[in-house]
């Protein structure tokens, strides 16, 4: 037994030295990154919840990044995708199962009418998506923020009137996933663990061709039209054209997202098209970092725990939004590429103290981490009281 354990050991410890001496290859933190999903949904069931629920608003913010972050366009209305996601499923979960399972049998229909319901909500988050975008991309900066506000708060009263009683007005409608039958195999759709896979197997493959597209000749445009429309005009880029482009391709992954949000919370619910959901990926990326692809991702990731952090206690519960607004006035003056980037000066500054005590041990480690730690104290010193100047000699100007 123990020789085994012996073994086991020194090959952990064998790839803990390879991974040291040749850098984390792609292969190998990706391998443990999938060992780590796995790993969570072994938790407990609530926080198995949480996790799935900063996987969706992950995905989430990371689509309107696409058009904030890559096209340099600011949408408060991006909820009206997410709105429309999660209501196109609940609409054809209440009125197509029953015909579906009438057609391929009951065992099956719950995942098919899923399936169905959330292609039908993509489908219609589009045909929505290319004439308010069309419309939209022709204003710029606030003009463009207030445009998306204004039709986003136009989808939301359109929910509320509940025309047709289609929408079921302030009651949202119910969402039930039911119970599906695979090979004489029930598989609640509902159950945490089984939607936390589900919810994995969809969200992994899109951030992956959010990646791609970013990575791809259309990204660099998009990119070259956020740093500079008019040059990238004279090269002959239309830019009103990709812009459009940009917002459509936004809108379906934040329906996707919609989508599993409408499964994971088992309600369409009008708060999912109010402005204030707008707001989650802003502050999202705005936390992150809207210069790094994984900003969003990691600004989705404080967002929800440092929010589930907070309703822990209902004193600083009670005043949760002046936490966030300190948190993002931190982020704004202090982190200019956000969390994403603080990660990244991070890492730097570690591999600098591994080089220090490489050339003179320990204590010459412990001398730069002294120097560095200084260096920050007389930067944010002078700062501050070059703050504290310019206010006087504006009031004086004046």
């Amino acid at each position: 037994m123990s020789i085994r354990d012996e073994s086991i050991g020194d090959r952990i410890g064998t790839f803990g030295r390879e991974a040291i001496r040749n850098g984390w290859t792609r292969e190998r933190f990706v391998l443990l990154g999938l060992l780590g999903l796995v790993l969570v949904s072994l938790g407990p069931p609530f926080q198995v919840y949480l996790f799935t629920e900063f996987l969706i608003i992950a995905l989430f913010a990371l689509a309107f990044n696409l058009l904030y972050g890559y096209t340099g366009l600011l949408s408060f209305g991006h909820a009206m995708f997410y709105a429309g996601g999660s209501y196109g499923l609940a609409i054809v979960l209440r009125d197509l199962q029953p015909h579906i399972a009438d057609t391929i049998g009951s065992g099956i229909a719950p995942l098919v009418t899923f399936v169905i319901g959330g292609l039908i909500a993509v489908v219609g988050v589009l045909l929505l998506a290319i004439p308010i975008g069309w419309l939209s991309v022709r204003l710029e900066e606030i003009y463009f923020a207030l445009i998306t506000l204004a039709f986003g708060m136009l989808v939301y009263s359109f929910i509320i009137q509940n025309p047709q009683g289609l929408t079921n007005g302030t009651d949202g409608i119910i969402v039930t996933l039911g119970i599906t039958e695979i090979g004489g195999t029930e598989l609640r759709l509902g159950d945490r663990q089984t939607y936390y896979f589900l919810t994995l197997a969809v969200v992994l493959p899109s951030i992956y061709a959010i990646w791609r597209i970013v990575h791809s000749p259309f990204g660099t445009i998009c990119k070259s039209i956020r740093e500079s429309p008019d040059r990238a005009a004279a090269l002959g880029v239309n830019v009103t054209h990709h812009r459009w482009m940009t917002f459509i391709v936004s809108a379906v992954f934040v329906a996707i997202s919609g989508v599993l949000i409408a499964g994971l919370a088992n309600v369409a619910s009008p708060y999912h098209s109010h402005w204030t959901t707008s707001a989650i990926p802003v502050i999202a990326t705005v936390i992150g970092g809207a210069t790094y692809f994984s900003g969003p991702i990691v600004g989705a990731f404080v967002y929800l725990y440092v929010r589930w952090g907070i309703s822990r206690y209902p004193v600083l519960e009670a005043y949760w939004e002046f936490f966030f607004g300190v948190m993002l006035i931190v982020v704004v003056l202090y982190f200019k590429g956000g969390a994403a980037g603080g990660l990244v000066l991070l890492q730097a500054w570690l591999l600098d103290v591994r080089t220090a005590y490489e050339r003179g041990g320990t204590s010459e480690a412990w001398a730069f981490v002294r120097e560095s730690a200084a260096e920050k104290q007389r930067n944010l010193s002078a700062r501050l009281s070059n703050l504290g100047r310019s206010e006087p000699s504006e009031g004086a100007e004046r």
